[in-house]
C-alpha cells in the first residue's frame, strides 16, 4: 500500500509487526474485558468508567461536560450513559450550586457498592489479557508513550 504523502517512509518489517499486533490487541482486549465485565456484573465498558472517574472525584462528583472531558466522548454521549446509571440508581443528576445551567453528576452509596463489586472481575481481565504479558517490559515508559498516543489528535 502507497503512502499519499510521499515524504512519509513506509514501516519496516519490525513496526508493521508491531501495528499489527497492536491493532488486534486494541480489538480483542477491550471486547474481551467489556464482555467478562458485562456478564458479571451488567456494565458496558463506559459505565463502568464512569463510576471509576465518579468514585476518584472530590465529593464523588462532577460536572456533565468534565465527566465528557475526561471520558474523551461527547456530551451527548455521556448524558446517555449517565441516564443508564441514574436509572439504575448508580448515579444523580444535580444542578451545580454555582451555575445552575450546568448538571453534575454524583456517584451515589449504591454506585460505590456496584463499583467495588465489579472491581476485582475488571482487575481479574486486565492483569490476564494485558499485564500478565509485559513482564520484563518498563511499564513506566509503556505508560508515558501510549499516554503521548492518547493525547495525540490528528493532524
Amino acid at each position: 500500500m502507497t503512502p499519499r504523502n510521499p515524504r512519509v517512509a513506509p514501516l519496516t518489517r519490525d513496526e508493521e509487526a508491531f501495528w499489527r499486533a497492536f491493532l488486534k490487541a486494541m480489538i480483542v482486549v477491550p471486547r474481551v474485558l467489556f464482555a467478562e465485565l458485562e456478564e458479571a456484573e451488567h456494565l458496558d465498558g463506559s459505565e463502568y468508567s464512569v463510576l471509576v472517574v465518579l468514585s476518584e472525584a472530590p465529593g464523588r462528583r462532577l460536572r456533565m461536560s468534565q465527566l465528557a472531558s475526561i471520558s474523551s466522548l461527547s456530551i451527548s454521549g455521556m448524558t446517555r450513559i449517565v441516564d443508564r446509571l441514574a436509572k439504575d440508581g448508580l448515579v444523580e443528576r444535580v444542578r451545580d450550586d454555582e451555575d445552575t445551567r450546568m448538571v453534575i453528576a454524583v456517584l451515589t452509596d449504591a454506585g460505590l457498592r456496584r463499583l467495588k463489586r465489579a472491581y476485582p472481575v475488571h482487575l481479574g481481565s486486565v492483569r490476564r489479557l494485558v499485564l500478565d504479558h509485559l513482564d520484563g517490559f518498563d511499564l513506566d515508559a509503556l505508560a508515558k508513550a501510549f499516554e503521548r498516543i492518547g493525547d495525540s489528535r490528528r493532524g
